[in-house]
C-alpha cells in the first residue's frame, strides 16, 4: 500500500492582481495580473524551483505566501492551515516558520546594525525569556552554522563582502527556526565562485536541519543543482511543472525548451552542435496580456486555438504537468 505524503506547503489558485490607476483621483483603468491562478505543493525537506524571465511573477508569488503583498484570492496551506485567512494575531504565531532570503544581500540588511545585532534582534523577537549569555551563545551558533567566524559579528554590512552579507541574511532567517524558507534569487547578485559556495551551504543546511525551500531564480543552471521539482512561470501563470530530471531530459512546453536552449555549455564542440531556440519579440506587458495562451505571440508552434483559448495544466504523469495544446506534437 502506497503511503500518502502530506505536503508541508500547498498553494492553491493563488492570484495577485494590482489595480492600474490614473490621475490624482486614482481612477482604476485596468488590472495587472502579477500572479494568475498559481497552484503547487512541496513536501517537507524538498526544494521547489520557480523559474522564468523577469516580471513573470516569481518573486510576487513568494511575497504573497509570506503576506508581504496582498493576495486577491487563493489559499496558502502551511500544515493544512490557510495562512492567508488567519488574523494578524494568529499569523504572528506561525510567520516565523516561513522565512525569506532576499536577492540583494546589502539592501536587505540594516546598515546601522552589526551582523551580531541583526541576528540578535530576530532571535529575541520571539518573546522567549533568555539571559544575555544564552543569547550570545545562540547568535554565535548561527554565525558558525553559515560558515562565518565570531569576529564577523562585530562588523557592519558595508564592511562585509557580498558572500558574507548573504550568509548573514541566511543566518537571520535561521534565527527564526523556520521550516520553510523562500529563497528569492539568493545568488544572482554574487560572483560565480561565491554562488557555488552559497548553493552548497543551502543544501547542507537543508540536509542537517530538514528545511524546505522555494528557490526563485532565472538561471536554470543554478536551479538544477538544488531543486527536486521545477515550476516554470510565464506572465503570472505556471506553464509547466515537473521533477528536476524530467525538465532537462523530457521538457514539453515550447517556453521551457527555449529556456533550456539558452543555458551555456562549457564544451565548445557540444555548443556548436546544439540548436538554440531564439524567441521572437518581447514578453508582453502584464497590463495588456494577450488572449488565449499568454505565450502564443512568441511561440513558433502556436495555432488559432492558442490565440483564443487558455490551456490548462494537463497531467502528463504523476510528476509532470504542462499547459500547452500542442505539446504532443513537439515530443
Amino acid at each position: 500500500m502506497t503511503k500518502t505524503v502530506i505536503p508541508i506547503l500547498s498553494v492553491k489558485g493563488l492570484k495577485v492582481y494590482f489595480p492600474l490607476t490614473k490621475g490624482i483621483s486614482k481612477t482604476v483603468i485596468g488590472t495587472v495580473k502579477a500572479v494568475d491562478d498559481v497552484s503547487f505543493e512541496i513536501e517537507k525537506g524538498k526544494t521547489l524551483g520557480i523559474v522564468g524571465e523577469s516580471g513573470c511573477g516569481k518573486t510576487t508569488t513568494g511575497k504573497a505566501i509570506l503576506r508581504m503583498v496582498k493576495s486577491t484570492s487563493g489559499e496558502v496551506l502551511f500544515k493544512n492551515e490557510n495562512v492567508l485567512a488567519l488574523s494578524k494575531k494568529d499569523h504572528d504565531k506561525i510567520k516565523r516558520k516561513i522565512q525569506m532570503i532576499f536577492q540583494d544581500p546589502y539592501g536587505s540588511l540594516d546598515p546601522r546594525q552589526t551582523a551580531y545585532s541583526i541576528i540578535k534582534e530576530v532571535l529575541i523577537s520571539d518573546g522567549k525569556e533568555r539571559d544575555s549569555q544564552t543569547i550570545d551563545k545562540e547568535v554565535k551558533k548561527f554565525l558558525n552554522i553559515v560558515g562565518l567566524s565570531e569576529e564577523i559579528g562585530e562588523r557592519y554590512p558595508h564592511e562585509l563582502s557580498g558572500g558574507q552579507r548573504q550568509r548573514i541574511g541566511i543566518a537571520r532567517a535561521l534565527a527564526c527556526y523556520p521550516e520553510v524558507i523562500i529563497c528569492d534569487e539568493p545568488v544572482s547578485a554574487l560572483d560565480v565562485s561565491i554562488q557555488a559556495q552559497i548553493i552548497n551551504l543551502l543544501k547542507e543546511l537543508q540536509q542537517n536541519l530538514g528545511l524546505t525551500y522555494i528557490f526563485v531564480a532565472h538561471d536554470l543552471a543554478v536551479v538544477r543543482h538544488i531543486a527536486n521539482q521545477i515550476c516554470v512561470m510565464y506572465l503570472g501563470k505556471i506553464v509547466e511543472i515537473m521533477d528536476s530530471d524530467e525538465m532537462y531530459n523530457h521538457s514539453l512546453h515550447p517556453y521551457t525548451k527555449a529556456l533550456l536552449s539558452a543555458i551555456p555549455v562549457v564544451d565548445y564542440h557540444l555548443e556548436k552542435k546544439r540548436h538554440r531556440i531564439e524567441l521572437e519579440g518581447e514578453v508582453p506587458s502584464p497590463i495588456h496580456c494577450p488572449t488565449g495562451c499568454p505565450f502564443h505571440p512568441r511561440c513558433p508552434h502556436a495555432t488559432d486555438r492558442c490565440s483564443k483559448e487558455m490551456p490548462l495544466l494537463e497531467s502528463v504523469s504523476d510528476t509532470h504537468s504542462v499547459a500547452c495544446f500542442n505539446y504532443k506534437n513537439l515530443i
